[in-house]
């Protein structure tokens, strides 16, 4: 075997991880950085291309630091886990019933929907680490002599688990396809007693098929509920569809603030401000969540010959949080 020369890019390769770690830890000597700077730039000296790109990164990461809190005073947002089902069940199981009820009836549920929902396995179950809500079409007749030409399922946690305030989050692959309306969403957990829109509502995400780039968060009460909801859209660039992939969808609910999230990003916050006059906020109590995946409705329109079936949603999680500052 021929033994191989030590060349200049060779040195390289052995000492650009040290000293860039070196020189991107926060709480730097500059006397050392410009110190191995010097080393490497001495008689045995990096290639040029090598050596700017090093110190450019050097640069830019210094201008980040500068701008950074000190962190012995900063208080930083911690989110403590107190709730979620990670759908980890048994291949083809149902959903667990210690926190999920599935809503029954085809009534149309307030919105002309056309599917009935049944809370049976093959509209609900587990698989592969998700949820699977499946939207079918079939003719079904439920207990209530109600009969529809689709089935589908609307999960609930409102016999389970309620929250006040907090971080609400779902990761969601939505169907593509017309007349289908996924949602994500919350009520309040007082609709029995004062019914809806006096309980409010939060729709963390609905999306309908005839819009497949674009995701809808609205909050509902009374005085502005229905087509008054008030809300805001987050489309996504260059034709990509909600149904491509997996994404995170979240509200941040805290006393009078709204917050809602796709992937991260806030796309818009709602306060009492926005509300309409001499209406009320009646976001300062527990609420439950929801998925479902109506067939049709007024919003989205009716499944047409494009339209094929089955259809699914795919939940990988439902995760819940409550907010603490600490001083870190």
């Amino acid at each position: 075997m021929v033994a191989q020369r030590s060349t200049p890019i060779s040195r390289w390769r052995n000492h650009k991880f040290r000293a860039l770690y070196e020189l991107i830890t926060p709480n730097r000597d500059e006397r050392k950085i410009r110190m191995t700077l010097k080393q490497y730039s001495g008689p045995q000296k990096i290639p040029r291309l090598p050596l700017l790109v090093f110190i450019t990164i050097a640069s830019v990461l210094s201008v980040f630091s500068l701008n950074r809190q000190d962190p012995q005073t900063a208080q930083k947002p911690e989110w403590k886990l107190i709730w979620s089902d990670e759908f980890d069940g048994p291949e083809a199981s149902s959903v667990d019933e210690k926190k999920w009820t599935a809503e029954i009836g085809g009534s149309g549920w307030g919105n002309h929907e056309l599917q009935y929902y049944t809370n049976r396995p093959v509209n609900a179950y587990q698989s592969n680490g998700l949820l699977i809500i499946r939207a079918l079409k079939e003719h079904y007749t439920g207990s209530d002599k109600i009969s529809r030409a689709y089935t589908s399922a609307r999960l609930t946690t409102r016999e389970t688990f309620t929250t006040k305030y907090g971080r609400i989050e779902a990761r969601i692959k939505v169907p593509f396809a017309q007349g289908m309306w996924p949602a994500f969403w919350m009520l309040g957990n007082n609709i029995r007693q004062v019914g809806w829109p006096r309980s409010g509502e939060i729709d963390i995400m609905e999306q309908i098929g005839k819009e497949p780039s674009k995701i809808h968060g609205t909050i509902h009460g009374p005085g502005f509920s229905s087509s008054k909801g008030v809300g805001g859209s987050y489309s996504l660039k260059n034709g990509e569809r909600f149904s491509d992939s997996f994404h995170v969808f979240a509200v941040e609910w805290e006393p009078d603030e709204l917050r809602f999230y796709c992937d991260d990003v806030l796309y818009q916050r709602r306060t009492p401000a926005d509300l309409p006059s001499r209406t009320r906020w009646v976001f300062d109590h527990p609420f439950f969540i929801l998925l479902n995946l109506a067939v049709g409705g007024t919003w989205p329109g009716s499944p047409d010959e494009t339209t094929t079936f089955p259809q699914q949603m795919l939940v990988d999680y439902v995760r819940v949080y409550k907010r603490s500052l600490t001083a870190t």
